[in-house]
């Protein structure tokens, strides 16, 4: 957007290191010039820096405005102060809502050109147009299908937001911000089915932890997007509100695939493929998805976005419908980093309903936005293990692809000052990795009973299938996930206990996986490895399980896509210590600043009264 930056949004707020507050933005651009100490640019500064004009280096007072000399004259000019007028939340230009960030979004409100009425109205009118209609002229080509249903308080959570910004400026920077949430997080204003048909009466009476932080920061939980079926696989298959096949007297349960933006009668991966889809095709502005083994890295691959797997512990997992809380995490899925490191703000924190969380305090920063600075990667070692990167002469076209793309990640990587190099490992260090990476799911031995206490302390009274055992009697489901529920039903506790109790095989396994991997970088002073999150519409090898399989953080980003197929993005994993969320959102900033790979969907443009 262009146009005059006049006046402030309002001050934030500011909390303390080891909190969380979404209502700083931190990104270097609007905290480097700060001159009131409170972590953002706002009017108050420029009015001290406006009546400092003609102060030079060699007055008294200097110390107190060099910050914001952005010329490096020495002597604060009229041109400071309009460029540090232009450091804060507002635009009174056009707004484009097509790839707009939610920056765009706050400076719009904040300058009046835009409401979070608007906004939300208009997501609404796009999901209305484009989710169920077939836009893809090619024969082959399917309705995205990424939302299961829409808010019908959005309009009115909009407007309450509106009304707070009236009265006190912008208190969050996710104020009135709409944003569309995996069906399996527990929203008390609409049901969470899991995708499944078996639990469409499933309105549950409070949120999920994550969904109170972002409506305490002011979000607009604009609609509830689709997934794999109980967040099963990476197809992204599900039967909540598709209606049943008759037959003579048989019927039969209907189920749908999600579809990508990019390419329609491609999968937009799994399990969190709504959020995937949705999130590029702009049909909110953030989504989030949960990951057990992949399932927000694998669509923000899919669909050239910003995923995010936090550290287990580092957001709570309380009301969203389990798959293996051993290795179970929510996280935000975005177009940019700058948006995923907002989202993150919002949702981490303790919760006594979540015990794992007590591991994140005082780990926590006062905000993951100020780790974005676009030269986070000079003088950075990254490492990469090479058993994980796809060979440039594979015959499989998707993995020599996904090779070329890799090595000019590489290539990018050390332009912008990072030294990349192999992880190096004895015999026995990569026999030790190997079992690292080959560790599997716990989704079939911890399915059953993390459920189970899913749907006691959760699901409504009026889901009739208040078992797996009950949904399988339901028939209330994809049909081609029969066979799955069947085994995962069959699990004993013993089975359980022996995989995911505190002395299980899968337990002991995780906590070694990360012990000898932090060990490794620290060895060898890496500050973090990378790896391609996977191949053209598809994985690579056991890539996805690194970071599930260590408890180790991961942030995927666009890397591109190769010329032979300009439609299959493909994606950079960066993975770092526990808890490091922070520095790998700045590597991750700085690497997508220096590239810009995101492309937006041709099919899903703008709407007629959307169009610049």
């Amino acid at each position: 957007m262009t146009g005059a930056v006049l006046i402030a949004a309002g001050t934030p707020a500011t909390s303390a290191e080891g909190t969380t507050d979404a209502g700083s933005y931190l990104a270097p651009r609007f905290t480097a010039a700060d001159l009131t100490g409170d972590d953002a640019v706002t009017q108050e500064d420029v009015d001290l820096l406006a009546g400092r004009v003609g102060t030079t280096s060699a007055d008294d007072g200097w110390a107190a405005v060099s910050a914001a000399d952005h010329d490096g004259d020495d002597t604060i000019t009229v041109t400071d102060v309009a460029r540090l007028a232009q450091a804060m939340i507002y635009d009174d230009g056009k707004f484009e809502l097509v790839e707009a960030s939610v920056l765009d979004m706050q400076a719009a409100m904040n300058a009046g050109v835009l409401t979070s009425v608007d906004l939300t109205r208009q997501y609404l009118d796009r999901i209305e147009a484009y989710d169920n209609a077939k836009v893809d002229p090619a024969a082959n080509g399917r309705p995205l299908k990424s939302i299961i249903s829409t808010n019908p308080e959005a309009l009115e959570l909009a407007a309450e937001a509106d009304a707070e910004r009236a009265e006190t400026g912008m208190t969050s920077v996710l104020l009135g911000i709409p944003v569309a949430l995996k069906d399996n997080y527990d929203t008390k204003d609409m049901p969470t089915t899991a995708g499944c048909a078996c639990w469409e009466e499933n309105q549950t009476q409070d949120d999920a932890e994550m969904v109170e932080g972002l409506r305490a920061q002011g979000a607009v939980v604009l609609a509830k997007a689709s997934l794999d079926e109980f967040a099963y696989g990476f197809s992204s298959q599900f039967s909540a509100f598709q209606g049943v096949t008759v037959n003579g007297d048989t019927t039969t349960q209907r189920s749908t695939l999600v579809a990508s933006p990019y390419a329609t009668s491609k999968t937009a991966g799994g399990s969190s493929g709504g959020t995937g889809a949705s999130i590029s095709a702009n049909l909110a502005a953030l989504g989030f998805g949960s990951d057990t083994g992949g399932s927000i890295r694998v669509p923000s691959s899919y669909n050239q976005l910003v995923g995010v797997r936090p550290t287990v512990g580092l957001a709570s997992r309380d009301g969203i419908v389990p798959l293996a809380l051993s290795q179970d995490t929510g996280g935000p899925m975005a177009r940019s980093v700058s948006d995923a490191a907002i989202a993150m703000d919002a949702v981490v924190g303790v919760d006594e309903n979540d015990t794992v969380t007590q591991r994140q305090i005082g780990k926590v920063p006062s905000s993951y936005t100020k780790y974005l600075d676009p030269n986070a990667l000079e003088g950075k070692r990254i490492g990469y293990f090479p058993q994980m990167v796809p060979s440039l002469t594979a015959t499989n076209a998707g993995q020599a692809a996904a090779a070329r793309r890799f090595e000019q990640a590489k290539t990018d990587l050390e332009a912008q000052g990072a030294t990349v190099v192999p992880v190096q490992m004895t015999a026995e260090e990569g026999t030790a990795f190997t079992r690292v990476l080959n560790e599997g799911s716990g989704s079939t031995n911890e399915f059953k009973h993390d459920l189970a206490q899913y749907m006691a302390s959760h699901l409504s009274p009026e889901v009739e299938a208040n078992t797996l055992q009950g949904i399988i009697d339901s028939g209330k489901f994809a049909p081609a996930y029969r066979s799955t529920y069947v085994q995962r039903n069959g699990i004993t506790e013993e089975t359980y206990q022996a995989w995911a109790g505190p002395n299980g095989s899968h337990t002991t396994q995780l906590a070694l996986g990360h012990t000898q991997v932090t060990a490794l970088l620290d060895a060898q002073d890496i500050d973090a490895v990378v790896y391609p999150s996977g191949t053209q519409y598809g994985t690579f090898s056991t890539n996805m399980r690194l970071s599930p399989n260590t408890g180790m953080p991961a942030v995927t980003v666009p890397m591109g896509a190769d010329a032979a197929d300009p439609s299959a993005g493909m994606n950079l994993e960066f993975l770092g210590r526990q808890f490091d969320e922070g520095p790998l959102l700045g590597l991750a900033y700085d690497y997508e600043q220096g590239t810009r790979h995101r492309t937006t969907p041709a099919l899903y443009g703008p709407l007629a009264q959307e169009a610049p």
